[in-house]
């Protein structure tokens, strides 16, 4: 199984970091805008369409706000096995660290996985450091 891990760290403090992260709702217009280009809601899932015409159904697995910690599950889509986290850390000087992980297989899809994650990470940053203000 691969895992893959991408971080940055992000000029904005946790909380805001947080608050755009667990709005599960508002992943096109909060987090990763052009990245993602819509996200609708049906019951607890959300459908995500990607810049790239990719279209995926998430399962919210947890959303826990003392850990700033979201989890989602991909289910159908090119995945035999997608697990999904995003969490948000403090560090000393203020800013949050963001870290994406991925548990997926097939092992084959790990490249273009962790390119993907590679762009949406850097889009996180640009949003939130553009959007929140200091």
């Amino acid at each position: 199984m691969a895992s893959i891990r991408k971080q940055v760290l992000i000029d904005v403090s946790p909380d805001a970091v947080w608050d755009a992260v667990r709005d599960w709702g508002g992943l096109h217009k909060r987090l990763v805008p052009g990245f993602v280009v819509d996200t609708r809601l049906d019951g607890d899932d959300r459908i995500v369409t990607f810049a790239s015409g990719t279209v995926l159904r998430e399962i919210l697995v947890d959303l826990d706000d003392d850990a700033r910690r979201l989890v989602w599950s991909v289910v159908g889509g090119p995945y035999t096995h997608h697990n999904g986290s995003a969490q948000v850390f403090a560090e000393d000087d203020g800013r949050a660290r963001f870290v994406w992980t991925a548990d997926l297989l097939p092992d084959e899809l790990a490249g273009p996985t962790g390119e993907a994650m590679e762009q949406g990470t850097n889009v996180v940053k640009q949003t939130l450091e553009k959007q929140t203000p200091p």
